[in-house]
C-alpha cells in the first residue's frame, strides 16, 4: 500500500469512498450510453465502455458495463487525443471524436468520443466512452475487405465540437456516407452526453470533497493498484510456457502461438511465431490483442482488483509487426474480434501449465454475430411495404467447463456482452427469428461438462431478400477439452434447403429461404469417467444432453435413461 498521506490531504477512508465514487460515476455514465443509443448493440448488447482519465490521460476508472475489448483498448487511447488535439488546445465544451482502429478499439466500426473535463476553468482529466455502430459504410461489417480503405469511413481523431459548437460539415460528411445515418449520429450525440454526465458527477463529488483537482485520488488510485497487483504476480512461481490454438481464419487455418512468462513485477506474452496477415478482414491491431492478452490474465491473477491504468501495466504484450495478431495500416480490421477472442484461450493454454487447475478449457470464443441486409425482393414483384434495412445480432455459443464447475450456457466469454432479445432484433428490420434455443450435446464432456452453444433459424419477411455477412468460427476447429476432457460441438451453417454455407463473408439468401445455424459449445474439463451420476441425471432430465449422448458419452443404460425422462416429464426436480 502506498504511503500515508499529508495530513493536509483528505484521509485513505475519504480516498477510498471517491475510489468507489468514481467506479460509480462512470458506471451511471455507461448506463446513460445503454438508456440513450439508437443502436441495438448498444442498448440490448451492452457493447460499450466508459472510462475517466486523468490529466495526463490515465484510466483511473472504468465502468462494470462494457466489454474488456473496448475498455483495455481504450485505456490507451486517450493519451492519443492528448497528442493530436494538443493541450493547448483543450476548451470547456470540446468534444473529440474517432473510430481509428490503431488509435482507439481496433476496427471502424467502434466511435471513441473523448471530452476534457473543467472545475472552475481548470482542465481537471476526462471521460471516454467507446460504442460498436451498425454502420460506417464501406463494404458493410464484414471480413470481405482487402483492406481498411474498403471497409467504411474514416474518422481521424478531431473534435466533433469547438468550445459547444458541433462541427455541422464533419455530421454531413458522417451522414452521406453511412448506411443509417440517424442511428450513427443519434449514437454519436448519446456518447456526448453519457460524457457530459459523467462530468457533472465528478464536479459533484470534487464540490462535495473540497477537490481542486485529481491529482491525490489519482495517485490513490494508481499507486495502491499498482502494488496490489505486483503482490499476486509476485506471489505465483516464476516460469515460462508455450500455448497455441488453431482457428479457422478466413480461408485457411491461423494459429495463436504465445510464449508466457511469469517474472518478478511482470507476466509478459509475447507472440512469437503466430500467424502472418490475413488478406481479408480478420486482422487485429496489437492494441486488441493486448486488451484480451491482459484481461486473460487479469481474470486468473487479479480478478477483484479494479481495472486501470496501473493494475494493467503490470501486463505486457508484445507481437512481431504484421502478424495477424499486430496488423499494421492499412490491413483490413473490421472483424478483428474473431481472432481477438480466441487470445485467451491461446494465453490459457500456456497459463494452464503454470498454474494448473485455474483457468478453463476453451469454449466459443467469438461471438457467434451476424448482420444482414434486407431489401426489397428481385426478379417478382415486392410488396409496397418492402423496404431496406441493416440489422446485427449478437449471440453466444459456449463457455470452457472451469475447473470446479460446468462451463456456461450460450455466454459471451471473453466479450462479456449480452445476447440479443428476439424481440429487439425483429424490431429494427424485416427479419424474422425463427429459432433460438439452446443446443443439446454441444457441450463438450468431462468431469465438468462444456457450456451448451444455441441454434438459430433465421429468415426475412415476406417480400425481402438479403445478404447475411457471416462472422463466425469453430467450423473446422471446435474448442479443446483440459485436462482430459472432450471437445466442444463445432459451428455449422447453411440453408434450409441443405445448402452448406461459408463460416464468414457475404453470402446472399433468396426470398423465402431461411439460413439455420448451429453455434459452437464449449469444451469439457477433466476425464468423463470422474462426472457425477447425478450430474449426468440431471442434465439428461433437462435436456442438455440427448438419451443418445447418455448412452454413448456417459454409459448410461436404457433403463435409467427411460426412467429418468419419465421422472422429468412428472416434474421431478432433479
Amino acid at each position: 500500500m502506498s504511503a500515508q498521506p499529508p495530513a493536509n490531504y483528505p484521509s485513505i477512508v475519504q480516498y477510498q469512498v471517491m475510489w468507489n465514487r468514481l467506479i460509480s460515476v462512470v458506471e451511471e455514465q455507461a448506463q446513460a450510453l445503454v438508456r440513450t443509443a439508437f443502436s441495438t448493440s448498444v442498448r440490448e448488447a451492452g457493447d460499450l465502455s466508459a472510462g475517466v482519465y486523468d490529466q495526463d490521460g490515465n484510466m483511473l476508472a472504468q465502468a462494470v458495463t462494457g466489454t474488456p475489448g473496448h475498455v483495455n483498448a481504450m485505456a490507451d487511447a486517450v493519451a492519443h487525443f492528448i497528442r493530436r488535439i494538443g493541450r493547448e488546445n483543450f476548451a470547456k465544451g470540446d468534444i473529440y471524436i474517432t473510430n481509428d482502429p490503431w488509435e482507439g478499439t481496433g476496427h471502424l466500426h467502434d466511435i471513441t468520443i473523448v471530452t476534457p473535463s473543467f472545475y472552475d476553468e481548470v482542465f481537471v482529466g476526462f471521460f471516454g466512452c467507446t460504442a460498436h455502430i451498425v454502420d460506417i459504410g464501406g463494404r458493410g461489417f464484414g471480413a470481405d475487405a482487402n483492406s481498411v480503405y474498403e471497409e467504411g469511413l474514416y474518422i481521424p481523431i478531431m473534435k466533433f465540437a469547438d468550445s459547444g459548437v458541433v462541427d455541422k460539415t464533419l455530421v454531413r460528411i458522417i451522414r452521406g456516407n453511412v448506411r443509417e445515418p440517424d442511428q450513427l449520429v443519434g449514437d454519436i450525440y448519446a456518447l456526448a452526453t453519457c460524457n457530459e454526465i459523467g462530468h457533472r458527477r465528478l464536479i459533484e463529488m470534487m464540490q462535495e470533497f473540497g477537490l481542486a483537482d485529481l491529482t491525490g485520488i489519482a495517485d490513490f488510485i494508481l499507486s495502491n493498484s499498482r502494488s496490489a497487483t505486483l503482490e499476486r504476480i509476485n506471489a505465483l512461481t516464476p516460469g515460462t510456457a508455450h500455448g497455441e490454438i488453431r482457428s479457422d481464419g478466413y480461408s485457411h487455418p491461423v494459429d495463436l502461438k504465445v510464449r508466457l512468462s511469469i517474472e518478478k513485477n511482470r507476466m509478459v506474452c509475447d507472440f512469437e511465431g503466430t500467424s502472418g496477415l490475413d488478406k481479408k478482414g480478420i486482422n487485429c491491431p496489437l492494441v486488441y490483442t493486448k486488451a484480451y492478452a491482459c484481461y486473460a490474465l487479469k481474470c486468473a491473477v487479479a480478478p477483484d482488483i479494479p481495472n486501470n491504468a496501473a493494475s494493467l501495466a503490470p501486463f505486457e504484450v508484445m507481437a512481431p509487426e504484421n502478424t495477424i495478431v499486430n496488423a499494421l495500416h492499412p490491413a483490413p480490421v473490421a472483424l478483428r474480434h474473431v481472432i481477438g477472442h480466441m487470445v485467451p484461450d491461446a494465453v490459457y493454454a500456456a497459463l494452464d501449465q503454470l498454474l494448473p487447475n485455474m483457468v478453463p478449457a476453451e469454449g466459443a470464443g467469438c461471438l457467434c454475430n451476424f448482420q444482414v441486409s434486407l431489401r426489397p425482393r428481385t426478379g417478382a414483384p415486392a410488396p409496397l411495404h418492402a423496404r431496406r434495412a441493416e440489422v446485427l445480432t449478437f449471440n453466444s455459443g459456449g463457455s470452457g467447463a472451469r475447473p470446479t464447475l460446468d462451463g456456461m450456457n450460450a455466454t459471451a466469454f471473453p466479450s462479456g456482452v449480452m445476447t440479443m432479445p428476439v424481440e429487439a432484433t425483429e424490431q429494427v428490420g424485416p427479419v424474422i427469428i425463427w429459432r433460438k434455443e439452446l443446443r443439446p450435446d454441444s457441450g463438450g464432456t468431462g468431469r465438468h461438462r462444456g457450456g451448451l452453444g444455441q441454434y438459430m433459424e433465421v429468415g426475412a419477411q415476406e417480400g425481402h431478400e438479403f445478404d447475411i455477412q457471416a462472422m463466425f468460427d469453430r467450423v473446422n476447429h471446435p474448442a479443446n477439452g483440459r485436462q482430459g476432457g472432450d471437445i466442444g460441438g463445432a459451428t455449422t451453417i447453411g440453408l434450409d434447403d441443405g445448402t452448406v454455407m461459408r463460416g464468414k463473408g457475404k453470402q446472399f439468401v433468396p426470398h423465402g429461404r431461411r439460413v439455420m445455424m448451429a453455434f459452437p459449445g464449449g469444451a469439457g474439463y477433466g476425464p468423463v469417467a470422474e462426472r457425477s451420476r447425478a450430474e449426468i441425471l440431471r442434465d439428461l432430465a433437462g435436456g442438455y444432453i440427448s438419451p443418445q449422448a447418455a448412452a454413448h458419452a456417459y454409459g448410461l443404460d436404457s433403463d435409467t435413461i427411460d426412467d429418468t425422462l419419465k421422472r422429468a416429464r412428472n416434474g421431478e426436480v432433479f
